[in-house]
């Protein structure tokens, strides 16, 4: 079993309070709370306690526990909420505590939003589209050609935050042009875990968008734009 202590969870849940305002349903923070600690299994995140439990919603309650003991934490009706106390400790630890963790020897340092939007535009450019960052409310956007009135492909890059926001102006896209949606996420090295992390949204407010949006961890962008860039050449010449 690859569980860890449950006082390593604490730092993470007041990072994804923060994130979200200060305050989340528990049944949406047991997921968030998973890209963390990449490590896990799917044999681990459905363990059970020896009376039926979930081992890990287990550990997870029991690190709220301990944040509601030393003022950090309020709980009540499955809803979970920042006090003043731990919004400070949220604020102090947030450099020192990356979304998700990337200590693990190997893992390359986490590009800025900025440099990830620079990617994804390199990349269309590569394959033969018009490609523009910022371009009205999205991060980065992808057109036939300049002067195409749709945007074919629309990119949300949301590696801390609100990931509503994200979603919202994705659905916006598909609804009115039917643009393909990519969300790019903080990498969970498994494409699979990048989802089961996004289904809670994908199957509520935003299920309309559920089978139609692309899950990007940075480490596929930045794998996709090497791969391109080595062959760029060969590119231009066939597209």
């Amino acid at each position: 079993m690859a569980l860890p202590e449950s006082a390593r969870l604490e730092g993470p849940i007041l990072q994804e309070l923060l994130a979200t305002g200060g305050e989340e349903d528990i049944r949406l923070l047991y997921d968030r709370l998973i890209p963390y600690f990449p490590q896990l299994t799917e044999e681990d995140l459905h363990a059970q306690t020896g009376n039926g439990r979930n081992r890990w919603k287990t550990l997870v309650h029991r690190a709220g526990t301990r944040l509601v003991w030393r003022g950090e934490l309020r709980r009540w009706r499955g809803r979970w909420a920042l006090t003043e106390r731990g919004r400070q400790r949220a604020e102090a630890e947030k450099m020192r505590l990356p979304w998700p963790m990337a200590s693990e020897a190997g893992v390359e340092p986490m590009p800025s939003h900025g440099e990830i939007q620079d990617m994804l535009v390199d990349i269309g450019r590569a394959l033969g589209k018009y490609a523009e960052k910022e371009h009205q409310r999205y991060d980065v956007v992808w057109k036939d050609s300049e002067i195409a009135p749709r945007l074919s492909h629309v990119f949300e890059v949301q590696v801390k935050g609100h990931i509503e926001s994200a979603l919202a102006k994705l659905k916006h896209a598909y609804d009115t042009q039917r643009s393909k949606p990519i969300l790019v996420i903080s990498d969970e090295r498994q494409a699979q875990r990048a989802r089961r992390f996004l289904q809670p949204y994908l199957a509520g407010s935003f299920h309309e968008i559920g089978a139609v949006t692309t899950v990007f961890g940075v480490q596929d962008v930045r794998r996709l734009h090497r791969a391109l860039s080595e062959i760029e050449d060969l590119l231009e010449e066939i597209l």
